[in-house]
């Protein structure tokens, strides 16, 4: 019997498309893609970096041709094999942080030292995970990059995955991305749970004006001493500082706005991207994908906890009051943990203006979880 001509066509059309090489994986990984667009575009949670993630994602679970390939018989590597070597040859983070340390005043964190024991107690959320993840199961690297989640910075999130266990690389940045997005849903409750109104109605003292000798010699030596106690946060730290740097110094504008636009945009774009690409079905729906996403938010929930019950605590030795809502800004997620502060505080008492305060600790929480990820990669990593 001949075959039928149009259905041999047919079959041919077919082949010589990607559709046979769908996987059931791949339509899982579309309805995730669905939800984070619909979380960045729709709910505007953390959109500069969720947009390209999905987006990255979405071409990570299509059969793409010549996008992530390896160069090989002298034929060029795909478009992501070289973008993504930003993140391989820990490129982006640190330029993350230049963009940062350009676009943040560490006025308000010198103006109040104390609050340093603020962004302090927020790493306790990144330990306790820590240990909290080798009890399950996890390496003590896979525990310290899955703990450093707690101190919501998705760059040096990154960062410390990439040093410490890579093949974990794509879960542990969506969930550190997703949680610093949905700080203004989770934070709130614990914060109310541990304060009464009382505390939360505190008024904090105006900050003393700092002046910009002061901010250069801040950096200059947070810059040294980190360095030398911690020398695996370098490239963090250094970045971090030298943007804060180009910022204060007021003699290199144009670097400084190129630091705090065209450079933290594009490397943006590019890590998001090369995040998101790292999230195949076949690495991404997994056990270890739902265990790192639980131990993120309870991370996360500690390090909040941590920061509004050491405030309380200084309370009890201190003269001058500590509203205790400024303490869950000791997370890395700047400016958006200490916009929450403002809020809850706002709510509580509507002429009370927390948000300068509340820079305080959360310019200390950057600087704490860089320190703490450089303590995992000295002892750990390697």
């Amino acid at each position: 019997m001949q075959p039928d001509p149009l259905s041999a066509r047919l079959d041919s059309l077919v082949g010589m498309t990607a559709l046979p090489d769908v996987t059931w994986q791949m339509a899982v990984m579309w309805l995730i893609v669905t939800g984070l667009f619909y979380l960045a575009i729709f709910r505007k949670f953390e959109p500069l970096l969720l947009v390209p993630i999905a987006f990255g994602a979405l071409l990570a679970n299509l059969p793409t041709e010549g996008l992530v390939n390896p160069p090989g018989d002298g034929v060029a590597g795909g478009l992501f094999h070289y973008i993504s070597l930003g993140v391989d040859l820990e490129l982006f983070p640190p330029l993350i942080f230049l963009g940062v340390g350009a676009l943040t005043d560490f006025g308000p964190l010198i103006a109040n030292p104390r609050t340093l024991l603020l962004g302090g107690a927020a790493q306790f959320g990144v330990f306790a995970t820590f240990l909290g993840a080798t009890l399950i199961g996890f390496s003590p690297q896979e525990a310290g990059a899955i703990g450093i989640i707690g101190g919501a910075d998705g760059p040096t999130s990154i960062f410390l995955a990439n040093k410490m266990a890579p093949h974990l690389l794509a879960p542990i940045a969506v969930a550190a991305y997703s949680y610093m997005a949905l700080v203004p849903l989770i934070q709130p409750p614990i914060m109310r749970a541990l304060t009464t109104e009382a505390e939360r109605k505190i008024r904090m003292q105006s900050l003393r004006p700092v002046s910009r000798l002061e901010k250069l010699i801040f950096a200059g030596l947070v810059t040294v001493v980190v360095i030398l106690l911690v020398p695996a946060a370098s490239a963090l730290i250094g970045m971090l500082m030298l943007g804060n740097v180009l910022r204060e110094s007021l003699v290199t504008e144009r670097l400084a706005k190129a630091a705090q636009n065209e450079v933290i945009n594009v490397v943006t774009i590019l890590l998001g991207t090369s995040v998101g690409i790292t999230m195949t079905g076949e690495r991404f729906l997994n056990a270890d994908t739902l265990k790192i996403l639980g131990l993120g938010v309870i991370a996360f929930g500690i390090a909040t906890a941590a920061g509004v019950l050491m405030a309380k605590a200084m309370n009890l030795v201190s003269r001058t009051k500590i509203n205790p809502l400024i303490g869950s800004a000791g997370v890395s997620a700047v400016p958006m943990a200490a916009r929450v502060s403002q809020i809850e505080g706002q709510r509580a008492d509507p002429g009370n203006y927390l948000l300068m305060h509340a820079m305080g600790p959360n310019v200390a929480g950057v600087i704490g979880t860089a320190v703490v990820a450089g303590y995992f990669i000295a002892q750990y990593a390697g």
